[in-house]
């Protein structure tokens, strides 16, 4: 525990550096513990790296992004909604959210990106009925090409939502192109609202690496049985290069050890 410990603190550390400077020393590098991971550059639809990319896996929050997408070409952002008791049935909550509360669709998509707080995501499909939301989400995955994924929910929560790293690369690369407004909802690290009691609530970042200067956005999740989880877009030597990871024991050594191997490869 202490050694995973270790590794993840040198691992932000090395992360907030810039990326002329990366120079991780061989002890630090090690093999990912991904058992599924993939890495492709979107400016050529090249696949650069991947391991077991088509076996399924829970995906965890990383499903929030096939909600944002949902919520994107659905809802419309300025409408809103009155939060009521039935929408907080998830665990993963925030002090900002509660019932009786009037807010925007555009405000809980972001809570729902920022901190992954799973009532947001929960409210946002309201606005159009839970399960045609669900459903909405499974016709986009169809229509995307990702054959290999199934949505229960619109949180991740539950760990039959599933996924392959492939199909998610396929969400990714549609998200880069038609939605890169959802990537700067991941990076906001001063997304806030008011509290039950006027107090101004910060949301914090769950996104490992909202502070890096090359992380165009991305989605983390955790579950038990899903382990750490990420689909996101790095500018690696000036390309953009969409990185899924799944069951991941240490998402961040893992994200760091690939940057580095394609650093090299690139």
């Amino acid at each position: 525990m202490k050694g995973k410990i270790l590794l993840t603190l040198l691992a932000t550390f090395f992360l907030l550096l810039p990326a002329s400077s990366w120079a991780l020393p061989k002890t630090v590098a090690q093999k990912i513990t991904a058992p599924s991971y993939m890495a492709v550059d979107l400016s050529t639809n090249s696949v650069i790296l991947k391991k077991n990319s088509t076996k399924k896996y829970p995906m965890a929050s990383v499903a929030k992004l096939m909600s944002a997408v949902i919520s994107l070409e659905n809802i419309e952002m300025s409408q809103k909604i009155t939060l009521t008791e039935e929408m907080f049935s998830p665990p993963g909550q925030s002090p900002a959210l509660f019932a009786g509360l009037i807010i925007s669709a555009e405000n809980l998509l972001k809570a729902a990106l920022v901190q992954s707080t799973n009532d947001a995501a929960e409210s946002l499909s309201y606005f159009l009925g839970h399960e045609k939301f669900v459903r909405l989400m499974n016709q986009k995955a169809k229509k995307l090409g990702m054959k290999n994924t199934v949505f229960y929910d619109v949180h991740g929560v539950n760990a039959f939502d599933r996924s392959t790293a492939s199909d998610l690369v396929k969400l990714t690369s549609y998200i880069n192109k038609e939605h890169p407004e959802i990537w700067k909802m991941t990076k906001d690290n001063d997304f806030s609202l008011p509290s039950q009691e006027g107090a101004s609530m910060k949301f914090l970042n769950m996104n490992d690496f909202s502070y890096f200067d090359d992380f165009v956005g991305g989605k983390t999740g955790y579950l038990p049985q899903a382990k750490e989880t990420l689909a996101s877009v790095f500018n690696v030597n000036g390309k953009p290069i969409a990185i899924t990871l799944l069951f991941s024991k240490n998402r961040t050594m893992d994200i760091i050890n690939i940057l580095q191997r394609l650093k090299g490869m690139i």
